[in-house]
């Protein structure tokens, strides 16, 4: 199997680590070689976290390439746009809408507007799916992470089948059952979406 690169890109809290090993163990589950590493910078500040997952028969180094990423999985606009660097000509981008204001520009008074960040990838991705963040978070909370890996699943976009991630999340010691829920939640929101 060729090697499938997943990078997700969030901000610190909003469990972008997770993310990255919740997909890792859903491919070995399923016999894939895995390699995930991850860039978690000033995390504990609000700043830029990224987790590569690559998955294959043949993977030696766990960071993806510029370009290579097949999918990335974007919790915010503006660390979609900052990563984009990442993602393949013909990779899939799945990114919620709803902005988490940067601590730079919330001290200093400035804007930022995701809608510019969003309208941005519209424009530069071929392949760009931008879920309403708003009813997302509203029902997901802090496990938006695994509603945004609900949808990607149900996009058919992973080199595995979603019974891998559905066995998986069952498996989390904690809060499984709103993490089960979350994935549902996404898997809908991506269906309403396309539908």
């Amino acid at each position: 199997m060729k090697t499938y690169n997943i990078l997700i890109a969030g901000v610190g809290g909003q469990g972008t680590v997770l993310a990255s090993r919740l997909i890792a163990a859903a491919a070995l589950k399923r016999g894939f070689n895995v390699r995930t590493t991850e860039t978690i910078g000033m995390a504990q500040r609000g700043g830029s976290v990224t987790g590569h997952t690559r998955i294959g028969d043949e993977v030696f180094s766990p960071l993806i390439p510029a370009g290579g990423a097949d999918l990335m999985i974007s919790f915010e606009p503006a660390e979609a746009v900052r990563n984009l660097h990442y993602l393949a000509g013909d990779g899939t981008l799945i990114v919620c809408d709803d902005a988490i204001t940067p601590v730079t520009i919330a001290l200093t008074g400035g804007t930022y507007e995701a809608e510019t960040m969003t309208e941005y990838l519209r424009k530069n991705v071929t392949k760009a799916i931008i879920l309403n963040g708003k009813p997302l978070k509203e029902q997901c909370g802090k496990t938006l992470n695994v509603a945004l890996i609900g949808a990607a699943a149900q996009s058919g976009v992973f080199p595995f089948d979603i019974k891998a991630l559905e066995e998986t999340i069952a498996e989390m010691p904690k809060q499984k059952e709103l993490n089960i829920a979350s994935f549902e939640t996404g898997r809908k929101v991506y269906s309403e979406h396309v539908g």
